[in-house]
């Protein structure tokens, strides 16, 4: 039988555009391209370590990409219906599809579940079960442990920064599906993992600086909501944007061991050094001021600094490997 409200959702997405922009809202495309962008960082990288042709090469890219972002897009999805309630009592999330009614819980159960399988099985169907396992792992962990986690404990930022490290680590596997399992013990992948979970600290808590009345009315324990004076939570942004700075240069070292292409540069190390420092010294002075100004220049300036490592770390162990 037909699931009568996926049934209605494939009938909107065809042809009524502005509730089809409804449900693409609900896959959030902002953290689902971030996401894509990091598992594509990931097959890059690892991909370096094996011989490819052309073919193979753009098939098996393609494929973890799509995987990667239907699981992503569903993940998301769900976690806007379970989280509708509460998205409902907070002025920055109560326009959203669900809180507004424009699209019905159902429609968005189902929608959200068929992407996550979806997901999944393409990648298991087109890169191996291994990538496939740490992309269901993704989708387990940031629904069941994460999003019951926030109205609970601060801990759920560290809770929420293992999902969000993981995606590297798909595209990674995906990429060395050559070795079974065994591309799980590949610290070349870690590394990666490594410095997505560092950079997703002081990140989020940023944004939880600017929003703390928002995330306290809708019930969640994320630290700033706990903290009226803001001290352990400038403290907790500098001590983790201080550790980020050693984490970023792990590539260096540990895809060195893994064999990936040799691994990034000295052009890597040193980008990541500067622009990891000037993050630190936003970090720095928002821990002296504690406004919500400089919590968003420090957040602006995560926002630019993960991507530009990224680009810098692919490019020069790209560079490694050709020349």
């Amino acid at each position: 039988m037909s699931d009568p409200a996926l049934a209605s959702t494939a009938a909107t997405l065809t042809g009524d555009p502005s509730r089809a922009a409804s449900f693409v809202e609900l896959t959030k495309p902002r953290i689902t391209k971030m996401v894509t962008v990091t598992a594509a960082v990931g097959f890059g990288t690892g991909a370096l370590a094996r011989s490819w042709s052309w073919g193979e090469l753009i098939v098996s890219g393609s494929v973890c990409l799509i995987g990667t972002a239907l699981s992503s897009a569903g993940a998301s999805t769900l976690n806007q219906w379970m989280e509708r309630d509460r998205d409902a009592a907070m002025p920055r999330t109560v326009g959203r599809p669900l809180p507004t009614g424009r699209v019905t819980p159902s429609e968005a159960l189902s929608l959200g579940v068929s992407l996550c399988v979806l997901g999944v099985v393409v990648l298991w169907a087109g890169v191996g079960l291994v990538p496939a396992m740490v992309s269901l792992t993704t989708i387990l962990w940031y629904l069941l442990l994460y999003t019951t986690s926030k109205p609970l404990t601060p801990l759920s930022t560290l809770i929420g920064a293992v999902p969000g490290a993981l995606p590297p680590l798909i595209g990674w596997t995906a990429a060395r599906s050559d070795l079974g399992t065994a591309a799980l013990m590949d610290p070349g992948g870690w590394s990666l993992f490594l410095l997505m979970f560092v950079w997703q600290i002081p990140h989020f808590l940023a944004i939880a600086w600017m929003y703390r009345d928002d995330y306290a009315a809708g019930g969640y324990r994320v630290l700033p909501s706990v903290d009226p004076d803001g001290s352990r939570t400038a403290a907790t942004i500098l001590a983790w944007a201080a550790l980020l700075i050693p984490i970023t240069l792990a590539p260096v070292v540990l895809m060195g061991w893994s064999g990936a292409g040799g691994g990034p540069g000295p052009a890597y190390a040193v980008v990541a050094i500067v622009t990891g420092g000037v993050f630190f010294w936003l970090a720095a002075r928002l821990a002296r001021t504690r406004t919500r100004e400089h919590a968003r220049a420090a957040f602006l300036g995560s926002i630019i600094h993960l991507p530009l490592i990224l680009v810098v770390l692919v490019a020069d162990c790209i560079a490694g490997t050709v020349w």
